[in-house]
């Protein structure tokens, strides 16, 4: 078993059971669970032949560091995606292109926060540097509440690079930065875009900055300076879902 990742919480294994069930292994409940919320995820299992074991809870807390609810599975190793998937999005799309970029996001909470909401939104997908940044991992996974088999997260080697390739290919790049003139609300984001957020406390790198068609801030009207990258990019994103809605 040591080449299985470990994947846990209810709605990370059911998301995992639903959209890539061949990677699902064994799912092990805490003894003595039976509630409604986990009927949907044992008819998941019984349906795709996934064996289902119960482990004493104490057994479940050593086996991984977070709240698991009381459902662990053992799966096959996760995937990032690489430069050429997300070349293949985007060939394959039949809608307006939203990508956002996290540009050295590294609190695996933030990156799970951010899956969910960039799926809720409609993106295409995540796309992150290799280096310095979250990827996926069980806490990661937990966090997205099962965003994380749905949309793809895409690790590029050079940020930059991507970011001309994706300009090359008439999408509008949007950073966004406290010092920024233009503020968020007076950015169109009905055309191809990608967002780009950046890292906690530090922001976007020089380079990636260079890169950006745009700057945008958020108006802050309070005595904080600024949001928490994962609240910051569910505001930006959903100012595109409803730029998008209006211009229909």
């Amino acid at each position: 078993m040591s080449q299985l990742e470990k994947i846990y919480g209810v709605h990370a294994v059911e998301a995992l059971l639903r959209h890539h069930p061949k990677r699902v292994k064994q799912i092990w409940l805490s003894e003595g669970r039976s509630e409604p919320r986990l009927q949907a995820l044992l008819a998941l299992a019984a349906e795709n032949r996934v064996a289902v074991g119960q482990a004493e809870r104490r057994e479940l807390d050593a086996w991984v560091e977070g709240v698991h609810q009381g459902v662990v599975a053992e799966v096959s190793p996760s995937q990032v995606w690489g430069e050429l998937m997300l070349e293949e999005l985007l060939e394959r799309t039949e809608t307006v292109p939203l990508l956002l970029v996290l540009d050295g996001v590294t609190d695996p909470h933030n990156l799970g926060a951010c899956l969910r909401t960039a799926d809720a939104a409609g993106a295409l997908a995540v796309i992150v540097p290799k280096d310095k940044s979250a990827t996926l991992t069980a806490a990661v996974r937990k966090v997205a509440c099962g965003a994380a088999e749905v949309i793809p997260l895409v690790a590029v080697t050079n940020l930059a690079r991507t970011l001309e390739k994706l300009q090359q290919r008439g999408l509008w790049i949007v950073g966004t930065a406290g010092e920024a003139q233009q503020e968020l609300y007076q950015q169109d984001m009905t055309g191809p875009t990608v967002l780009v957020m950046g890292a906690e406390g530090k922001g976007m790198r020089r380079l990636t900055r260079e890169h950006c068609d745009f700057l945008v801030k958020l108006p802050m009207a309070g005595s904080v300076s600024s949001l928490n990258v994962s609240v910051a990019t569910g505001v930006c994103l959903f100012e595109a879902v409803r730029q998008r809605s209006v211009s229909k």
